[in-house]
């Protein structure tokens, strides 16, 4: 009962800081909100006994993405007028088109979901939390190390990228 009134409580402050970031005229007060959402995300995956993931989400997002978007807020010309002309290129059904795909993913995960037998032998959520990041690192340095790997490399040629574009307007 009580890990079910703590979701609820959770789950209306991660609703109540979202709508607060796209609501919020000021863009720094916005991305303070936000840091909030992730801060409360983290703690309704410590409830879920996700602890890695609530470790990883505040490091990742609330630390490095957040820093990110306050750089960028800080660094753009806000003050700016609006441009006067839209892109031809710019075509709206695009978008619309896309969003549907996406809608309809979501809709076959939820479908799929209900339908596929859940593997696996029950187990309690004591042991699952005492073995949740070493269960993680298994499947990672061994199943999953191909695509680990892959999204490392990925990761270094963006950074060494942006370094050269900086570098060419410095």
């Amino acid at each position: 009962m009580l890990h079910a009134i703590a979701f609820y409580v959770l789950s209306f402050f991660i609703l109540g800081f979202a709508v607060l970031v796209i609501s919020t005229r000021n863009t720094v007060h916005s991305v303070l909100y936000l840091v909030l959402n992730f801060l409360a995300i983290a703690a309704l995956y410590v409830l879920l006994t996700a602890q890695f993931l609530a470790v990883i989400q505040v490091l990742v997002y609330a630390g490095g993405i957040v820093v990110l978007y306050l750089f960028v807020v800080m660094l753009v010309n806000l003050k700016r007028p609006p441009e006067d002309h839209s892109a031809p290129q710019r075509h709206a059904w695009i978008g619309f088109a896309l969003a549907g795909v996406v809608l309809a993913e979501l809709g076959g995960i939820l479908v799929m979901g209900r339908v596929a037998p859940q593997p696996g032998p029950n187990m309690e959520m004591s042991d699952l939390a005492l073995h949740n990041v070493e269960r993680i690192g298994m499947l990672l340095y061994t199943d999953y190390l191909i695509p680990f790997e892959l999204a490392s490399m990925l990761l270094l040629v963006a950074m060494v990228g942006a370094i050269i574009l900086a570098k060419r307007e410095l």
